[in-house]
């Protein structure tokens, strides 16, 4: 169970964020709407303990967000979660299969290519392992993400706008594949969008304003 109360976020005096209850069952698949400047990337990083908010409760799997501090924080995120960023921040001068070694060694864990070529060959994208991301499409950099965010097997998945700037087409295929290596890992996906077109996709909707 992912569980926020009482949230809030302020950057000084600006509130940018505030959510009173939201919870979402484990291994569910939940979409956070709103416009530009609601909070939705706030929340993200609230939920992946990137950030600390202002006030409230943060609980993930029954773990306090709020009670880990430091490295603590930095492990439990490296082995729980897995972030699409709308950025994708593949490490340009790394092959893709450094990328994943990468995320294997920010987590703590041992590097596993096994792990890292099940990851890649779920994302149709195993023949690329020697490849840097500037050789890729950017349809093939994207399922780089997203293999990069599986490899640990986390138990929740986030993804920042996945479908930016994508035809309709390529906005079904982004969500698809996020939805299916959800369900492959059992893994609870939560989606930040102001793509209105992914709502029908996804269980549980909780809709941000500004």
């Amino acid at each position: 169970m992912l569980a926020v109360r009482g949230l809030i976020h302020r950057y000084g005096e600006q509130q940018v964020l505030r959510v009173e209850d939201w919870s979402v069952p484990s291994g569910a698949r939940a979409v956070v709407l709103g416009p530009s400047g609601s909070g939705k990337s706030t929340l993200l990083h609230v939920l992946a303990g990137l950030l600390r908010p202002s006030a409230g409760e943060v609980s993930v799997f029954d773990q306090d967000l709020l009670a880990l501090k430091g490295s603590a924080i930095d492990r439990w995120r490296g082995r729980n979660v897995g972030i699409v960023l709308q950025a994708l921040h593949l490490v340009r001068h790394l092959t893709v299969r450094a990328n994943l070694r990468l995320a294997q060694y920010l987590a703590g864990l041992p590097q596993d290519d096994a792990a890292v070529d099940r990851a890649l060959g779920a994302l149709g994208v195993a023949d690329k392992a020697a490849r840097r991301p500037e050789a890729l499409s950017q349809g093939e950099q994207q399922r780089v993400a997203i293999a990069r965010a599986i490899v640990n097997g986390p138990k929740l998945l986030l993804a920042d706008e996945p479908t930016s700037n994508l035809d309709d087409e390529a906005a079904e295929r982004a969500v698809g594949l996020l939805i299916a290596e959800a369900e492959r890992s059992a893994a609870t996906l939560v989606v930040v969008t102001h793509d209105a077109r992914v709502k029908r996709h996804f269980q549980h909707t909780l809709a941000l304003r500004q």
